[in-house]
């Protein structure tokens, strides 16, 4: 999509562009032509229901004839024991003192206060050893990719690995943050027409401090490329750290970390303008009531269409000529191929500027600055996928704002066209509480068929709940979550589904079920003995938070299954703030999890009944 360019300032960078690193040429050379959809008009969700009759009677399958299925792998998540062997009695004790604090309001709502008397009273070593004794023993792995290894090593002997994730912040006030946001998200770009749903991918000062409402997931505030190189050296400690400390592990990175918020905000607008366009378009030819790549233009009209609007791109021959088996028709991922190969055929890239009811330029809000930022991100992005494939490390790209994801997503997927060739490096998120979850991911899935590269996937069911809707209400456009958390059950169940019968189908698929929710892990248990797939293959695996759900971590990863700790790690003071936060989303998870406490509780009764009090894990 974008050709990289030389004189970069970091080191690693300038390496990279040693290398010769052009992604134009690596997406050419890589990409498989698209080929026709005859046959395949339907929904892509029909074209997984006979999943089951298709895998009935394969060998090595438990699916039989008449919908049987044949006795799988269970896992007991109430054998205390078995959960809680990794475990000392005294690490179990503090399991039940941190989640019962993280249960009362008043002590969440004020801990910033809380934590800065208790620096005044213990003085900063002290603090510092009490929170590792505390909240930041049970969160945080350690201050180093050293500290973290005793760990790391222990869970793996025990059936887990490992996400790192090095997870400090700047510890600034709200108007400060609100004052980066704004400062790194000013354009000097020209901005074309505007349409509904345009102020969604806009700056908005009551929203720059991105730590409002977000629970979890930590925040980069952008100062300038140079910290974005930083930013990104860190990434790769990270990477090294992992390949270092376990032999499948993942490290974590976030797109905002490696560049411009404004430019993902351009780009992701750019995006959704362009498939707005096409769904419009759609419309014209009365095809408005399907849904995903079911949804086809046919060419001859769409081309007289666009001539009498003004259009002076030759659609029609363009397509004709890219695709090996035209059809005549095309489907929103041929009309996507457009972006990519777009510093040809400029022409084509146009949308309707409602305003001046004319045709505009797609891209002319992009200055030439901006494009070579936007192109420095995947650079970046590049750099850190090798140092992946080197380390034999995978990389999961976080989930952000719906603002911001559209762009992610394609600039994930750039690397995955490149780097999954041959097994699954790079892992997009997928937030299951949006609307338009299950269409990303049958999108995505369908693209990495045609062009035969692994899809690979974390299903979450997302970070950023109270501030999406929050803005959304204040920007006026519509809400992008779904309505409750059982739509957003329902959803995540549904993308999951699709995937574990597109792994079940041609085993070139990979998904982490990254999910505290217990009836989430026993249906993908359930649909794994239907479908046959068993935890050996290493195609679906299972995450969770460092210091929560040990209950179903540990016995999934004795069971054999591929499971997870999301494992964060860095100085106490800059992790303070990700732990703040963390006792905030603790807070509503521990008020319902009351099994939890149970099940530690029962643990410790147990080994003192059984004279294991001083119990230490042997490994």
């Amino acid at each position: 999509m974008l050709t990289l360019t030389s004189r970069l300032p970091s080191p690693a960078l300038t390496r990279a562009a040693e290398a010769g690193i052009a992604f134009r040429r690596s997406l050419c050379s890589r990409r498989s032509p698209v080929t026709s959809r005859s046959g395949r008009q339907d929904v892509l969700r029909a074209e997984h229901a006979p999943a089951r009759s298709k895998l009935a009677g394969r060998p090595g399958s438990n699916i039989r004839e008449g919908g049987s299925t044949a006795p799988g792998i269970s896992v007991d998540f109430d054998q205390t024991r078995e959960a809680y062997k990794s475990k000392d009695s005294l690490e179990l004790l503090r399991s039940l003192v941190v989640f019962k604090l993280c249960s009362y309001d008043v002590l969440v709502d004020k801990n910033k206060e809380i934590m800065d008397l208790g620096r005044k009273i213990l003085g900063q070593r002290g603090f510092d050893q009490f929170m590792k004794m505390t909240f930041y023993g049970q969160f945080v792995a350690g201050e180093d990719h050293q500290a973290i290894r005793p760990l790391i090593q222990k869970n793996q002997a025990f059936g887990v690995g490992s996400v790192l994730d090095y997870s400090i912040e700047e510890d600034i006030s709200q108007e400060e943050a609100e004052q980066k946001e704004m400062d790194s998200c000013a354009s000097t770009a020209e901005r074309i027409g505007e349409d509904d749903g345009a102020e969604k991918y806009k700056a908005h000062k009551q929203f720059g401090d991105q730590r409002g409402g977000v629970t979890g997931a930590h925040t980069y505030f952008y100062a300038d490329e140079r910290k974005c190189d930083q930013h990104m050296e860190t990434f790769i400690k990270c990477i090294k750290a992992s390949g270092g400390s376990s032999m499948d592990g993942f490290s974590a990175i976030k797109m905002t970390a490696l560049g411009r918020p404004q430019l993902l905000l351009q780009f992701s607008e750019v995006l959704v303008k362009w498939r707005r366009f096409f769904t419009f378009l759609a419309s014209q030819q009365g095809k408005d009531g399907l849904v995903g790549s079911g949804k086809t233009l046919e060419l001859k009209q769409l081309q007289e269409f666009l001539t009498r609007l003004g259009a002076k791109g030759d659609f029609h021959g363009w397509f004709t000529g890219r695709k090996e088996d035209s059809s005549g028709t095309i489907d929103l991922l041929d009309w996507n191929s457009l972006i990519d190969d777009r510093t040809k055929i400029s022409d084509l890239l146009v949308v309707p500027n409602v305003e001046r009811g004319e045709l505009q330029p797609l891209l002319q809000e992009f200055t030439t600055e901006e494009e070579r930022q936007l192109k420095r991100i995947l650079q970046r992005m590049d750099i850190l996928a090798k140092h992946a494939v080197d380390n034999n490390v995978r990389l999961m790209v976080d989930a952000e704002q719906t603002y911001f994801q559209p762009a992610i997503s394609r600039l994930t997927l750039e690397m995955q066209r490149i780097y999954n060739k041959h097994k699954p490096v790079i892992f997009n998120t997928y937030q299951c509480y949006l609307k338009e979850a299950y269409d990303n991911v049958t999108m995505d899935v369908e693209l990495s068929r045609r062009e035969g590269w692994h899809f690979a996937a974390k299903l979450v069911r997302g970070a950023y709940m109270y501030q999406e809707r929050e803005r959304a209400q204040e920007m006026g456009y519509e809400d992008p979550i779904n309505p409750d958390y059982e739509s957003t059950n329902k959803m995540y169940h549904r993308c999951l589904d699709y995937v574990l019968d597109e792994i079940a189908l041609n085993r070139n698929a990979n998904v982490m079920v990254a999910s505290h929710n217990e009836d989430t892990v026993k249906h993908t248990l359930r649909r794994m003995n239907e479908l046959g797939l068993l935890p050996r293959e290493n195609k679906v695996y299972f995450g969770q938070l460092l210091g929560m759900c040990d209950q179903i971590s540990f016995p999934l990863g004795q069971a054999g299954f591929p499971v997870y700790k999301y494992v964060p790690y860095g100085p106490v003071n800059e992790v303070m703030p990700y732990l703040s936060r963390r006792a905030q989303e603790n807070r509503g998870f521990m008020k319902g999890a009351q099994k939890e406490r149970e099940l530690l509780w029962k643990e410790l009764k147990r080994r003192l009944a059984s004279r294991e009090l001083l119990y230490r894990p042997v490994y």
